[in-house]
This record gives C-alpha cells, structure tokens and sequence, in this order.
C-alpha cells in the first residue's frame, strides 16, 4: 500500500537595509544552500545541484536518513527557485526502493514602502510503500504522523532561514562594502601637498 504525505509552509521576511539590495546576494544560490544547511553535509555536485544528507528521522519505530539531490538556481530579478532532483534512504533498502520525494519552493524579494521583503513558499510531497507491520497501521494514523513528520521537516528549514540568511546576507554585505571601499582606495590615492 503506497502512502502519501504532504506539507507546505509559506514564509514572509522583512530584511533589513544594508548598503547593498539583498537581489545581489540572491544571486548566489550556493550562499542560501550554506547557510540553511550544516556545511558538513552539503556535497556540490554541479554548479545548481547539491546533495543534502539529512539528518535521521524517526517514523513510527523507523529511523530512516534521507539523501536529497536539489537543483538550486536564481533568475536575475533575485527570485531563488529549488527543486529535489533525486532521493535515497540510507539504512532501509526496502523503503528506498520504494520511495519518492518532491520538494519545490521559491524565494522572492519585493519592494513595499518600508522596504524589501522576502516571501517564499516550500511544498513537500513524499510517497512511500511501508513494509509490514506498518501497512497494517490504520491510513489515518500513518498520514497524521508522515503529514506532521514533514511539517517538522519544513518548520526546521524556516526557522534556518529566518534567522541564518539575515545573518548571513549582513555578513556578505559588510565584506562587499569593505571589499569595495579598498578597491576604492587603490584606485586613487590622495596627494600630499607639502611645502
């Protein structure tokens, strides 16, 4: 018996002004995946795709470990898009063999009168054939815990990017600044008039 799971959770962030618009730093998709995942457990795999392995789950009395491959990439205007490209469970050959994720989501900045916002939205589906005794479970109870499961999932990558992104964007934004203010120098260094 395939079971389906789904969650979805939107997210709205006022950010704060810094000297440089927070399109630029959206346009680096990597700088969004390193600050809303451990370092430890990022692999890049090509310019917009990054292998995140997960830290384990429990379901029911599973603990399984999932392995997500995601295409990350930005337009010009600083829209950051992401899309699960691939999937394994680590640990439970059954229920990798019989389990599909899906994961899409966006992240958008818009101007409003007191300044920038960032609103996005994630929706995580996953479909899963349980091994016995679980499918034996009653359909309601294992929907209500795989449902909540992804919820948790996707509460935990929002709470990351309330507060990691914004702090990551003012650290690259103070680095840019400086970085231009000593390009600035060098290029013209004042003139002492001594008489």
């Amino acid at each position: 018996m395939t079971t389906r799971f789904t969650a979805s959770q939107s997210v709205e962030i006022a950010v704060p002004k810094q000297p440089i618009p927070i399109q630029h730093y959206l346009r680096q998709p990597q700088r969004l995946v390193h600050a809303l995942v451990d370092p430890n457990r990022i692999q890049q795999l090509s310019e917009e795709v990054f292998r995140l392995k997960m830290r384990p789950l429990s379901f029911l009395s599973l603990s399984i470990q999932p392995t997500v491959d995601m295409r990350v990439w930005a337009e010009s205007h600083g829209t950051i898009y992401l899309r699960s490209v691939g999937c394994e469970i680590l640990g439970i050959e059954y229920i990798n063999q019989r389990f599909a994720l899906n994961l899409k989501g966006y992240l958008s900045p818009s101007q409003i009168s007191t300044g920038t916002r960032l609103q996005g939205k994630a929706d995580l589906e996953v479909e899963v054939e349980l091994p016995p005794p679980f499918s034996f479970t009653p359909k309601p109870i294992l929907e209500a815990t795989g449902n909540g499961l992804l919820k948790s999932v996707l509460l935990t990558v929002k709470q990351r990017l309330l507060h990691q992104l914004l702090a990551d964007y003012r650290r690259w934004a103070i680095i840019q600044t400086k970085e231009q203010g000593l390009n600035d120098d060098s290029k013209e260094l004042p003139i002492l008039n001594i008489e």
